[in-house]
């Protein structure tokens, strides 16, 4: 059971595959997030101002071209596939309903989606997490028509699933004090809100066939150069870090719960927390010079992003953060690094007995 799980942790985390002791067999993968696990989902949102198709967004890319990764290379997902040799999965928006692909896998994060639905209006368009678990479901219908419904219903119980969505809930919502919700809720309130909605998406999921489920808590915020600009002295925001704690302590007892409540689940709360934290704090020990502000000279007046008369800093390599938001390409390899670590080592969890899968 201990490997098994072991084995488990590795493939969900690595997005595409799993380790075998002869060989890699793949799996089926589903990743709903933001825009640190999104793919090129908002390029087909034409009215989304959540874009990042542009230079120099890519540059360190294959083929030094803009993906729609909020990155100026590989995001962590991308990074870890390539660990087995895979591709991440396509962006769902990319594809037709025809499209075999599906069966695969297929990627539904959006750069400015949040668990609730109001996260992220200035964006204009961007896909909510309802909205993704939507299109989730139309993709199921479509591999029910393509193979059956059985063969379907197996796909998706076997299938890994990575979430990594909570922080534009903060950073483009609760913490922008002309959005309504901060002003509306205290921040018991607000974590309360967020987690018992994310409960419903999860027990959405679950009814929809997911089993093995993956969710990246939230990192440092009061970190990242768009909240350290709100300091006088540039320095992290703690009041924000104490939330995020508190946010990812109740949704790790949420995963918790439902372990033990629905037959079969096996979910995990991926907390890398600390290791993004320390990576930030000592950058020089990973071989950055500079983890408090980004490569890219974004002006956080207008959102953060890196826009393409930015300029660029001399070494891409020595700084932690690309833009206002979102890691580096280097910083993001040592990150799927320490991830996959930790995922690999972590404790077999008591689980609820086994039953046979449930078709839904």
């Amino acid at each position: 059971m201990a490997k098994q799980w072991m084995v488990f942790a590795a493939a969900i985390v690595l997005v595409l595959g799993t380790l075998g002791s002869a060989e890699t067999t793949s799996l089926v993968t589903f990743v709903f997030g933001d825009s640190l696990a999104e793919v090129g989902n908002n390029n087909h949102l034409p009215y989304s101002l959540a874009r990042s198709d542009y230079p120099w967004y890519g540059i360190d890319f294959t083929g030094k071209k803009a993906t729609g990764r909020f990155t100026n290379g590989r995001t962590i997902g991308d990074i870890l596939s390539e660990k087995l040799g895979a591709s991440s999965p396509p962006p769902y928006l990319s594809l037709s309903q025809n499209d075999d692909v599906i069966l695969q896998g297929v990627n539904y994060a959006s750069g400015g989606a949040g668990i609730l639905n109001e996260t992220g209006l200035y964006f204009v368009q961007r896909l909510t997490f309802d909205d993704q678990i939507n299109y989730f479901k139309m993709t199921k219908e479509n591999i029910r028509v393509k193979i059956g419904e059985e063969a379907a219903n197996k796909l998706c119980n076997e299938a890994t699933y990575y979430i990594g969505i909570g922080s534009n809930d903060y950073v483009n919502n609760f913490l922008q004090p002309f959005l309504p919700d901060g002003q509306q809720y205290t921040h018991d309130e607000f974590v309360e809100l967020l987690t018992s909605t994310l409960e419903q998406q999860l027990l959405r999921l679950y009814q929809l066939g997911a089993r093995k489920i993956l969710y990246h808590g939230l990192g440092p915020l009061g970190c990242i150069p768009s909240q350290r600009v709100k300091s006088n002295t540039g320095q992290c925001l703690t009041r924000v870090n104490e939330w995020v704690m508190e946010f990812n302590s109740k949704v790790q007892n949420l995963i918790n719960s439902l372990n033990k409540r629905l037959p079969n689940a096996q979910m995990m709360f991926a907390d890398t927390y600390s290791a993004v934290l320390d990576l930030i704090i000592n950058p020089t020990v990973y071989g950055f010079k500079i983890g408090n502000t980004s490569c890219c000279n974004v002006d956080t007046s207008i959102g953060g992003l890196c826009l393409p008369n930015s300029k660029l800093c001399n070494e891409r390599k020595d700084y932690v953060f690309w833009d206002a938001f979102h890691p580096s390409d280097a910083a993001n390899v040592v990150l799927a690094e320490k991830l996959f670590n930790s995922l690999s080592s972590a404790p077999t969890p008591s689980l609820p007995p086994s039953l046979p899968p449930m078709p839904h």
